[in-house]
């Protein structure tokens, strides 16, 4: 009772600023329960007071002022809340797609008994220097140090967490799941949406933010999948001096890829860079089906040699090979006006329900695909068409798949990014070689041997494993033919199941033999090698 209360007021206090700000996070024309009805009735007054003062402020710099008053959590719902257009509305959606996570940095001193507490003995044990945060945000913040290594001072980025973060972020998610679980409940209509899965993913997503080993551990694993690729980097991770709540990475000098005029000064061809951060965006999420989910302008530099440097991981995406083939073949079937197939995918995939067929649904990808025909390439938003599939969920009932919406939330950002690089950029020229050669590794004839191969393997390795198994039976049946000689009295019917397992010992194992060989021959099958 206690935790409702507190949860109620912590949301009438969230409802009250952002009235203060004129923002309404209902669409219009959306019906709402009861409760929201009363509770926006509440702060009508107050938004008829506060008018005159937000007239000529811009409803974007609103948004962002009352989720900044509200705190860090807040900030990072509203960055969340940006991808779901199905939720709060286009609009709103629009205005969220803008906020800055940006906060006040936390002192030097609050900063040194962090690092201290984290590395263990004193601050001059680990960094030779320790300069003043360069960078302050919702979860934490960086400071540009210097390291000794073989004689030579190298710069460092040191990323810390801010001082009890945990706690004020569980406070705020207990309020949202309160929020989410009374919608659920109360609102059937909602329950497509899924609130309470949203906020499960939105406590997935901060949980990993808040222990800087796994950014680390993010981005070694980036650094394997991309060893052989050209024009994109990220940085090399210091674990001497990573920690729990503090990360070290080598410091980036390069140029902010959002200053085009100064790339352009540099001599650097600013439409391959835009080509380059587009393509690697999706050859990370198709072929790796692991991806950077912050890739906006403050997060991409360029070095000198050219190369485009990713930092700040961590928020990152992951795809299954299924998500994989949805999103390659979804891309090929727009591009090559197949929209049969782009359809037939969704309900390959489970996520369209049997009860609607191919054929309509090839209609709406139809309705999205043809408008783009003809068009220039500065019209066309790869972004915009994968938000327009998505507003078709609930007309064909699919239910929400966060690894796709944290997808279209990253291709948002990446193409604003590529297309400031390049207006002229044409996102499906760039986007066809991609999918085309995920579909040729996956989907060919080779494609289905090395998926039978993986099959096999699997196969193989319960194979390798049955003459174990079986060994480890017989000496079980042992242990029970032991303890019956030694005087333990059986019964009847376990003797006669013990001798009859012993009996049928050796077919039994010739059976499974045969049985592992024919499920080889079942999994070449299934993956379409016969």
């Amino acid at each position: 009772m206690a935790g409702a209360l507190l949860n109620s007021l912590r949301l009438a206090r969230a409802g009250f600023v952002l009235a203060q700000h004129g923002i309404r996070f209902v669409p219009r024309g959306v019906p709402v329960p009861l409760p929201l009805k009363i509770a926006r009735a509440l702060t009508v007054p107050i938004q008829i007071v506060t008018a005159p003062f937000r007239r000529d402020v811009p409803r974007a710099s609103r948004v962002a002022s009352a989720l900044g008053e509200l705190g860090p959590s807040y900030v990072k719902l509203g960055q969340f809340l940006a991808t779901r257009a199905d939720v709060i509305g286009p609009e709103l959606s629009a205005d969220l797609r803008h906020l800055q996570d940006k906060a006040e940095p936390f002192s030097m001193a609050e900063a040194r008994l962090a690092v201290e507490r984290a590395l263990g003995g004193k601050l001059e044990d680990h960094f030779i220097e320790f300069g003043p945060p360069v960078a302050a945000a919702s979860i934490a913040q960086v400071h540009k140090a210097y390291v000794l290594e073989d004689g030579v001072k190298k710069p460092v980025a040191v990323k810390i967490l801010r001082p009890n973060i945990e706690k004020r972020f569980q406070h705020d998610l207990d309020s949202y799941y309160f929020a989410a679980s009374l919608i659920e409940r109360f609102y059937p209509p909602a329950r497509r949406l899924k609130p309470v899965a949203v906020v499960d993913n939105l406590k997935h997503t901060t949980d990993l933010e808040m222990d800087l080993r796994l950014e680390a551990a993010a981005i070694s694993e980036m650094a394997g999948n991309i060893k052989d690729d050209e024009g994109f980097r990220v940085p090399n991770v210091d674990w001497r001096r990573t920690a729990k709540r503090v990360l070290t990475v080598e410091w980036i000098d390069g140029t902010p890829i959002s200053h085009r005029d100064a790339l352009q000064a540099k001599g650097f061809d600013t439409s391959a860079l835009g080509l380059t951060v587009l393509r690697t965006f999706l050859r990370h999420a198709m072929r790796d089906g692991f991806f950077h989910a912050d890739m906006h302008q403050g997060n991409l530099f360029v070095d000198d040699n050219g190369i485009i440097v990713a930092v700040d991981f961590g928020i990152m995406g992951r795809l299954g090979i299924a998500e994989r083939r949805f999103l390659a073949e979804i891309l090929h079937g727009l591009i090559t006006r197949d929209y049969h197939r782009a359809a037939a995918i969704h309900f390959e995939a489970g996520y369209v329900p049997p009860h609607h067929t191919v054929e309509e649904f090839a209609q709406a990808m139809r309705a999205i695909g043809e408008p783009i025909q003809g068009r220039t390439a500065e019209e066309i938003s790869m972004a915009d068409l994968l938000g327009q599939l998505f507003a078709y969920t609930e007309v064909f009932d699919m239910q929400t798949r966060p690894e796709l919406i944290l997808l279209q939330k990253s291709m948002v950002i990446v193409e604003g990014v590529a297309r400031d690089l390049d207006p002229l950029l044409n996102v499906w020229v760039a986007a066809e070689p991609v999918a085309k050669e995920w579909i040729e590794s996956n989907l060919s004839l080779l494609g289905r041997l090395k998926g039978a191969g993986r099959g096999a393997e699997t196969i193989g390795d319960i194979l390798m494993r049955t003459p174990g198994l079986l060994q480890r039976a017989e000496q079980t049946l042992v242990g029970f033919s032991e303890m019956a000689q030694s005087g333990l009295k059986l019964d009847d019917a376990t003797l006669e199941n013990l001798a009859s397992r012993s009996r049928h010992n050796r077919i039994t194992d010739a059976a499974l033999w045969v049985t592992a060989v024919a499920l080889v021959a079942i999994a070449l099958k299934i993956y379409g090698v016969f």
